[in-house]
């Protein structure tokens, strides 16, 4: 059997050619009969299609990944997981190296690689960090995902509370239920500061 395996830290991923769907692809276009799909960091040890896939290849068959850093991006976990496959007799072959074996020459391409994949991954949250934090300097900062809707709209949403019903209001302006209650239990609070 062929196997196929893809990776991505998010769904939104699509730099640098490694959305699921470029994988997805590149995988069939090899030969992946069954592909198995992660949407995790590949730092996070347990994958719930990795660990899928890891019990029901077997001798013989092939395993095809797009790159090296879509397995792992940890040198050790790496290693570990690509001698496991190569001890079980699986054929490893990444799209952009071509057949990884258990050869000493093999073992230095798969070794330098995954050096390089955690590299570039303790870059990416190292940057990230300290873009945070000259982000925090600034008094506007919010750290996590944008507001859906903005101060004005849930004031409106608020004042509709007086004449109509949670319900009602929800469907008048789009806005959840729990939102707009958030946001009375928010304006009552601050009231409460001012007096």
């Amino acid at each position: 059997m062929i196997y196929g395996y893809a990776r991505v830290s998010t769904m939104g991923q699509a730099k640098d050619g490694n959305s699921m769907e470029v994988q997805i692809c590149a995988l069939r276009e090899a030969g992946a009969v069954r592909i198995f799909k992660d949407v995790f960091c590949g730092k996070t040890e347990h994958r719930p299609q990795l660990d899928k896939l890891m019990k029901v290849i077997e001798n013989g068959d092939k395993l095809i990944i797009t790159r090296l850093d879509r397995i792992a991006r940890s040198l050790i976990k790496g290693v570990q997981l690509l001698e496991t496959l190569s001890e079980k007799g699986i054929i490893i072959e990444v799209l952009n190296l071509g057949v990884i074996d258990n050869s000493p020459t093999g073992k230095l391409i798969r070794n330098i690689m995954l050096c390089f994949s955690e590299f570039e991954h303790d870059m990416i949250v190292q940057r990230t960090q300290e873009g945070k934090a000259i982000a925090r300097q600034n008094s506007d900062f919010r750290d996590g995902r944008p507001k859906k809707f903005s101060r004005v709209q849930l004031e409106h949403a608020l004042e509709l509370l007086e004449t109509h019903s949670y319900k009602q209001v929800e469907r008048i302006t789009g806005i959840s239920i729990t939102t707009i209650y958030r946001a009375k239990l928010e304006k009552a609070k601050t009231e409460h500061l001012r007096n």
